[in-house]
């Protein structure tokens, strides 16, 4: 049920679909995109919790091949943390929000038992522009901006057994920003798309399918994983995010005889400041990928076809 106050003409996407965006019109050719995301650490870098965490909070906005505007911090800290840890993370953060080109207007912090931070973000983009779960097509492209497998990594680094050069790899990874992915989408005008991040590639992927009525074909040997996150699975290390997302989408989801039951799981869990997975017509797949910097590989994983709503991993 839909509460009265979310009802309107100009609510594009809200809480009764499938986006992580709010989509407002704004009656200037521009809609107003909102979101919010906060969460505690997933790396024991202080630096790097702070911009993994403002590049996840503006990911969303991306998703919707928006641009970030204005962002507003929300942060929990344990009282005995030190200055020097919260400054830095304050300073990571405050750079992801520069290299977005975004305007960080203030926030909220209160005294919290677990760390939790992150953002709320504002962000704009034309309405001809704007990409939603429910714009895919038959026939599209499925183009993946980064890898997949820190949900096994993070969970690795919680267990201390996580390999130095692997973590460094995947913090760089989450720490990317979306941008270069979502100026792409607005070269081509992709009509759909959406960020991996806690529902894992399989659940977001589930929701495109379902939003759009069409089915998702990934191909699991196409599907770019992170380095030691292969490793990590067939040793069965995964977040707590594997078994809920098997638990919550398994049902829209069919998985061939060929994939390896560890990559599945790999596929279900949960990410931190993923990519995105991008729905492109063929005929515009080339301009999409030259519009990406070679230092930002995309894979494509996969096409959309016709039929009853679902993700097909085969």
């Amino acid at each position: 049920m839909v509460a009265p106050a979310s009802v309107s003409p100009d609510l594009l996407a809200g809480p009764d679909g499938y986006d992580d965006v709010g989509a407002i019109r704004l009656h200037n050719g521009k809609i107003g995109l909102h979101t919010v995301d906060f969460f505690p650490p997933v790396v024991d870098d202080a630096r790097a919790y702070g911009a993994i965490a403002a590049a996840n909070s503006l990911s969303d906005i991306y998703a919707s091949a928006g641009e970030a505007k204005v962002v507003l911090n929300l942060a929990g800290f344990p009282s005995d943390w030190d200055t020097e840890v919260l400054t830095s993370i304050f300073e990571a953060a405050v750079e992801k929000v520069q290299e977005a080109g975004a305007l960080w207007v203030g926030g909220h912090s209160v005294v919290s038992a677990e760390p939790l931070y992150g953002f709320a973000v504002y962000g704009e983009v034309s309405e001809e522009e704007l990409a939603t779960n429910d714009g895919a097509r038959p026939g599209d492209l499925l183009f993946l901006t980064k890898p997949v497998g820190v949900g096994s990594i993070n969970t690795a680094v919680n267990r201390d057994i996580a390999d130095a050069a692997d973590v460094a790899i995947a913090v760089a990874g989450m720490s990317r920003l979306n941008k270069r992915a979502a100026e792409a989408m607005r070269v081509v005008k992709a009509k759909a798309a959406t960020d991996i991040t806690g529902f894992g590639l399989l659940g977001h992927a589930a929701n495109i399918a379902r939003a759009s009525g069409v089915v998702l074909h990934l191909e699991s040997a196409n599907i770019p994983l992170y380095q030691g996150a292969a490793r990590l699975a067939q040793e069965g290390i995964f977040s707590g995010g594997s078994g809920r997302g098997r638990q919550h989408q398994g049902s829209f989801v069919s998985i061939g005889d060929k994939t390896p039951k560890w990559l599945a799981d790999l596929a279900f869990d949960a990410e931190t400041s993923g990519g995105l997975l991008v729905c492109v017509p063929p005929e515009k797949a080339k301009d999409f990928l030259d519009a990406i910097p070679a230092d930002e590989p995309v894979a494509q994983v996969g096409e959309v076809r016709s039929g009853q709503a679902g993700v097909v991993l085969g």
